[in-house]
């Protein structure tokens, strides 16, 4: 299978960058799968995994939001934060959790309510991304 150049971009650092047969990514539009040759494409990304399918197999990240960018020369995922499904520490994400839910009971204001719902979606995804890894 032929392969193209995939660069994931968190905002502090380069979080992978090699050599991919196939990824498939969550939009805010459903799921794309990106193979070598693909139109060139810009898309927002939701809550979702990354399945990155390589030479020796497939790896799984848990992203949040972002966007992805194909053109000829490969593809890049620009994320706030990205992390390996088989490093995610689940205990902690289910506290993540818990606590995200009782802030979203306690938030006074639209602006509370926004950012405590985005916390209790980046949980809920870390979860669902080791719980399918």
């Amino acid at each position: 299978m032929s392969s193209f150049h995939l660069k994931i971009l968190n905002i502090d650092r380069l979080f992978f960058e090699g050599d991919v047969e196939m990824l498939v990514a969550r939009t805010v539009g459903g799921d794309v799968g990106i193979m070598k040759g693909h139109a060139d494409l810009i898309a927002a990304l939701d809550f979702g995994v990354l399945r990155i399918k390589t030479g020796e197999g497939e790896k799984r990240a848990a992203v949040s939001r972002g966007m992805l960018v194909v053109d000829r020369f490969g593809a890049a995922v620009i994320t706030s934060r990205s992390e390996w499904a088989d490093e995610i520490d689940l205990p902690r994400a289910l506290e993540q959790k818990r606590e995200a839910e009782r802030e979203l009971e306690r938030a006074k204001s639209k602006h509370e309510h926004d950012m405590a719902e985005f916390r209790l979606k980046r949980a809920l995804n870390r979860i669902n991304s080791k719980n399918r890894y």
